[in-house]
């Protein structure tokens, strides 16, 4: 009898207990966590429709200036030295090729200043890339690096690697931003928002490298002291 006793009470404990554990577990309505707000398909993108209507959004139109040449307003340049856009219409310009450049009849630089237009910085005027040749069926290099030369030629003309325009300069236009641009250029020349700084000495600016003053290439780099090939042996005069 004391045993059917002690199990009775025993499973009435546990019974006290479950109930107890339940009841502490269960909340009120008003307690329980609150639902996330969804998330609508329309503001996952840049386009601001749902998912099920990608094929029909069509993006903003882009507007590029439609004036004449000297009507439009400048841009600034984007950064220090940034190539400068278009201001005027370009139709019927393009595709420019090495015999076929409008934009040299107003932007030569004996012209420019006469008709209110960008001078082309005397940049474009020099050729950076060494001319090789082969004489006497040896290969000639146009400059000896182990001399510090550099092949560097002024020209009359627009170099080889300038004449056309729109691979670096781009039509100004309008439109909405999809995504803010918050980068705010610093200019390291009082007009670089109007006029490149690339000219004169800065041409040839870190070009030197193996010799003299400024140059990048220490004598310990031309001993090549640590080099468990040797040193150069004087090669560099």
């Amino acid at each position: 009898m004391k045993k059917l006793t002690k199990i009775s009470l025993g499973i009435v404990a546990a019974s006290v207990v479950l109930l107890v554990g339940c009841s502490n577990d269960a909340k009120p309505a008003e307690e329980s966590p609150k639902v996330s707000k969804a998330i609508s398909e329309e503001s996952l993108g840049l386009r601001k429709v749902d998912l099920y209507s990608e094929d029909l959004a069509v993006g903003s139109k882009t507007e590029y200036g439609k004036g004449d040449a000297g009507s439009g307003k400048k841009f600034n340049r984007a950064f220090q030295d940034a190539p400068p856009m278009i201001p005027h219409n370009t139709e019927g310009m393009l595709p420019i090729t090495i015999n076929d450049n409008q934009c040299i009849g107003c932007h030569m630089p004996e012209v420019a200043e006469g008709v209110g237009a960008t001078p082309i910085p005397s940049s474009h005027f020099t050729n950076f890339r060494p001319h090789h040749t082969i004489q006497n069926g040896e290969f000639k290099k146009a400059s000896d690096n182990m001399k510090n030369e550099v092949a560097i030629q002024k020209l009359d003309t627009l170099a080889g690697a300038r004449f056309n325009c729109s691979q670096c300069h781009a039509p100004q236009s309008q439109g909405n931003l999809l995504v803010e641009n918050k980068f705010e250029p610093e200019y390291v020349s009082p007009d670089g928002a109007s006029r490149s700084s690339w000219s004169g000495e800065k041409l040839t600016y870190g070009l030197q490298t193996i010799e003299g003053e400024g140059a990048k290439v220490s004598d310990e780099d031309l001993k090549n002291a640590h080099s468990p090939a040797g040193s150069l042996g004087g090669g560099s005069h």
